[in-house]
């Protein structure tokens, strides 16, 4: 996020957890997040948002705070026994490896011994706590669309079709079939790229653009993907459910992070709907 009206340098934070089905977890969490390690209230913090996937039974908590309030690898280092933590993107310098290529790497999909892997930060890691990934983008967000099927070969076409790795598919777009409530996602992670020469719109309204401290960056829209699914899911001969969206645009974070921070509202999920929507 660029500096904001408030004075501050603002930065967001998406914490992804294993925890749906209890929401008193979930929200113990986020609200743990505005505590200092007195057990203080941080001014300059807020939980803007929640989304929790029941049928997943994960969470994704989005944190806004002045950026030198955001030292997370640090604090789950020096906070959380046994943490052990993996960098990637522009976190992980000078390589900046992504999420896709440190997973493949850890062997984060398999069940491997992960006693014997190096963490970029923390104690050696144990079966008991697992790996914490933690990295950094100037902007990430996840776009889901539903397709009318339970044949995941389609799905996984689909999804390496549209991968960003692919020749023909879409830049900075990670993308994977799961089953979801009887039907197929097509979970998608959407990041930035940086690209000076694109327009605030491109004409076909695939990219969009938006700048942070003087740097011009770029991502796919989500009505882009979602259209690009549904083309492909055509092919298969399937139709669409619907589209999910996991974050905020970037001037959306940023409008909703100055407010919540000026105004002192730390829990500003359960207002969100109030103010803005």
């Amino acid at each position: 996020m660029s500096s904001s009206r408030v004075g501050l340098r603002l930065a967001a934070c998406l914490l992804n957890i294993s925890e749906a089905r209890r929401k008193y977890i979930v929200e113990n969490i986020a609200k743990a997040a505005l505590l200092d390690k007195n057990g203080k209230k941080h001014p300059q913090v807020s939980v803007l948002n929640i989304f929790s996937d029941q049928d997943y039974n994960r969470s994704v908590i989005t944190i806004a705070a002045s950026v030198d309030k955001l030292g997370l690898a640090e604090d789950l280092v020096r906070h959380v026994p046994g943490c052990s933590v993996f960098l990637f993107g522009e976190a992980d310098l000078p390589e900046k490896r992504s999420l896709v290529q440190r997973r493949k790497q850890l062997g984060w999909f398999t069940r491997r011994d992960v006693s014997a892997l190096q963490p970029d930060l923390g104690a050696a890691p144990a079966r008991r706590c697992g790996l914490t990934g933690v990295g950094a983008s100037p902007y990430v967000m996840n776009c889901n669309i539903t397709i009318d099927s339970q044949d995941m070969s389609a799905g996984r076409e689909i999804a390496s079709a549209i991968r960003g790795s692919n020749a023909n598919g879409l830049k900075g777009v990670q993308a994977m079939a799961f089953p979801h409530e009887g039907k197929i996602e097509i979970a998608c992670n959407v990041e930035s790229f940086d690209d000076q020469e694109a327009a605030e719109i491109s004409e076909d309204f695939q990219h969009v653009s938006y700048s942070v401290l003087g740097d011009q960056f770029s991502y796919v829209s989500p009505h882009y993907i979602e259209a690009q699914v549904k083309k492909l899911a055509s092919d298969w001969g399937i139709g669409t459910k619907g589209r999910a969206l996991v974050g905020f645009t970037p001037q959306e974070c940023k409008n909703c992070a100055e407010y919540a921070i000026k105004e002192n509202i730390g829990e500003f999920w359960k207002i969100r709907g109030g103010v803005f929507m």
